[in-house]
């Protein structure tokens, strides 16, 4: 008889996520006071064996997971066995990493030597081991058909219920064709995005076959944090920026914006794309 499969390691995680909305009034445009829900937004500031490190504005949902993401996509800390703990308490606005010899980062000063501030909702930051490390991995090349992209933005148009009920937020989410794998939303794109990344970093997850689709627009902070994550198609509902563009190419990302119905455009990567399902050209009008 074969042994059971090893179950993979986990660090131990606090439980902390918060709700994602908060009852209010307000007035409308008739003048009578109505009762709505607005998104939350917290300050986080994570440290690593008690040495500060940032402060991230959330939403608060998955803190957790968004940690863990935030260290795996800025290259500081490279495997999750290397990681004990995360206990987030909301009382001191603080999430704790604790590592397994609790010697923090390796070559601390050297890592955080360099930062950049950058286009991120909420102004994220960028650590110059990130860029050192960032054309480490080689990404697969991924043909998608158009019947795909269209069959998943129908798919995704079921979520988003914090953006229905509150507006405020962004969503990321990591697909495997149609199926949705993980769906995040948070005050800023950026964090959604590190918490899917702690997601697929607890459960082993790939991204050499996803997608990875966000409503914000592809900056080069996103393509970087989808490079890191192993995956090589990025689908947005928004635009892209010249920088992100320029590093999708260097790293070889589809890159997927204006997403949005029967509408794309493909910036970067289309040899890739399967035409199989192109919609019909509106007749030209009939002059007179």
């Amino acid at each position: 008889m074969s042994p059971p499969p090893a179950v993979p390691y986990r660090p131990i995680l606090s439980d902390a996520g918060l709700s994602p909305t908060h009852p209010v009034t307000a007035m409308d445009e008739y003048g009578q006071m109505r009762q709505l829900e607005v998104c939350g937004e917290f300050p986080l500031t994570l440290k690593i064996d008690d040495r500060e490190l940032v402060t991230l504005m959330t939403l608060g949902s998955y803190p957790e997971a968004l940690a863990l993401g935030w260290l795996r996509n800025q290259r500081l800390i490279d495997s999750i066995e290397d990681i004990r703990e995360v206990r987030v308490d909301w009382s001191r606005e603080q999430a704790d990493v604790f590592t397994r010899n609790g010697s923090g980062i390796t070559d601390w000063e050297r890592k955080l030597a360099r930062r950049t501030v950058t286009t991120g909702c909420g102004q994220g930051t960028v650590f110059s081991c990130t860029l050192d490390k960032l054309y480490d991995t080689r990404l697969p090349k991924v043909q998608i058909c158009q019947s795909l992209i269209y069959s998943l933005l129908d798919a995704i148009s079921d979520y988003n219920q914090i953006y229905r009920q509150a507006g405020a937020v962004h969503a990321c989410a990591l697909c495997a064709a149609t199926d949705i794998l993980m769906f995040v939303e948070d005050v800023g794109r950026h964090n959604a995005a590190d918490a899917i990344a702690g997601m697929m970093w607890l459960d082993r997850v790939t991204g050499a076959d996803k997608i990875f689709y966000t409503t914000g627009r592809l900056t080069s902070e996103i393509v970087m944090k989808a490079a890191n994550m192993g995956i090589a198609v990025l689908l947005s509902r928004s635009g892209i920026t010249h920088m992100g563009l320029e590093l999708a190419r260097d790293l070889g990302i589809t890159l997927i914006a204006r997403a949005k119905g029967r509408h794309f455009l493909i910036y970067n990567g289309s040899e890739n794309m399967i035409f199989d399902q192109s919609p019909r050209r509106s007749p030209p009008p009939q002059g007179g």
